[in-house]
């Protein structure tokens, strides 16, 4: 691992200058995708304006660029605003890859959805049962079914990795799958009566597919998903620190003597994240996992069904006063988003320098994917990110 005064050299060597850019809204081809609908819809109208001004005026100071995709029958948009790469202001691409973070935790349950397909795996078969002695002897049964719904109780390690100090020391690290786990803590619950979001579920799902199949996670999610739908932007990247092809670079904003200086943070170890959060795909790329899951065409109905399921569960808040208890909202690599009379289905993620979010009518009559390059790691969902969500279904 890298000392203080190496990461302080890595810093160094990666910051860039401030610059003042700003770049327009640029709308897609409007030969090739047209705002009106192609069948009768209820959902509202989309409007090229909204969304142009919703990615308007990039840089500003949550995030560099973004781009956005919408497609369906109710209605199609692309744009990009803002910069790709501070040095030189080249735009965003609109066929750019990006770190798609947890939205990783879709590929990794539909993988293990095919398996329990298959009867490699059945979800309320144990933990134990297919990864003897892994455990601790004194943790109770722990079902698969409860590892992709997050009901498991299991702990992460507590690792900072979206602090920047943090990111800055270990950025290349490697991790071993499991590395990721802490067993020496008691279940923060006991299994099946709470949820609690996180990576550590979908870390132990890998080891699950590993053990199952004998082959890695990321072959299985190539040959499974990535390969069989020609998802050629897309890569499960194991240790490469790179993103391959166009894409914009990813930044954090860092406060100096000199003032607030960008460090490029695009390249870093995916290992951490592994199953939970290591893929970098494209916009088209997720549109298209998007219709091939929702139509059944990736996970058969029985499996599906889960997907779209989520437990009637409270979210694990760490006290036991029920008066203040939140309804889960996660399902098995998907989660329910309520906007106003609709129910999306889909999956966001984040990893520094990129948030992302797909989401789509469960009918896929409007269909979103956005990428927006935040220059904040670990914060909230920057404006832009929120206005486009709103402009695209409101």
């Amino acid at each position: 691992m890298k000392t203080p005064r190496r990461a302080l050299a890595v810093l160094a060597a990666t910051t860039v200058a401030s610059v003042g850019l700003a770049a327009p809204a640029v709308a897609g081809p409007k030969g090739r995708c047209s705002t009106e609908p192609t069948a009768p819809t209820t959902l509202p109208r989309l409007s090229a304006e909204k969304l142009s001004a919703a990615i308007a005026n990039l840089p500003n100071d949550e995030v560099t660029g973004a781009l956005v995709q919408i497609r369906g029958s109710a209605g199609c948009w692309q744009g990009t605003s803002g910069v790709a790469d501070l040095r030189t202001g080249r735009p965003v691409p609109q066929d750019g890859r990006f770190r798609i973070g947890s939205m990783t935790k879709t590929f990794t349950a539909v993988v293990a959805l095919q398996l329990v397909a298959d009867g490699e795996l059945d979800l309320d078969r144990s933990v134990q049962h297919y990864l003897p002695g892994y455990l601790p002897a004194d943790y109770p049964t722990i079902t698969v079914r409860q590892v992709l719904t997050y009901t498991s109780g299991i702990n992460g390690k507590g690792v900072p990795h979206k602090d920047p100090d943090w990111f800055f020391a270990h950025r290349y690290d490697h991790w071993e799958p499991g590395s990721q786990l802490d067993l020496t803590k008691p279940l923060a619950f006991p299994p099946g009566t709470k949820q609690r979001y996180g990576n550590a579920d979908y870390i132990l799902a890998g080891l699950l597919i590993e053990k199952v199949t004998g082959r890695s996670w990321e072959r299985e999610v190539t040959n499974r998903i990535i390969r069989p739908l020609g998802l050629t932007g897309t890569t499960a990247p194991s240790d490469d620190r790179r993103i391959h092809g166009p894409h914009a670079r990813g930044y954090e904003a860092v406060e100096t003597a000199e003032g607030t200086r960008w460090v490029d943070i695009t390249e870093a170890n995916p290992s951490l994240q592994w199953s939970a959060a290591s893929i970098v795909s494209t916009a088209a790329d997720l549109d298209k996992f998007i219709v091939e899951l929702f139509s059944g065409r990736l996970v058969p109905a029985a499996q599906l069904e889960l997907m779209f399921s989520v437990p009637a569960v409270p979210v694990y808040d760490g006290d036991d006063d029920p008066t203040n208890d939140q309804p889960a909202t996660h399902s098995a690599g998907l989660m329910a988003i309520p906007l106003g009379p609709l129910t999306l289905w889909g999956k966001s993620g984040d990893r520094p320098g990129y948030n992302n979010g797909m989401g789509a009518t469960k009918d896929l009559s409007r269909r979103l994917v956005y990428s927006v390059n935040t220059i904040h790691m670990g914060g909230e969902m920057p404006a832009a990110a929120q206005r486009i969500i709103g402009a695209s279904f409101s």
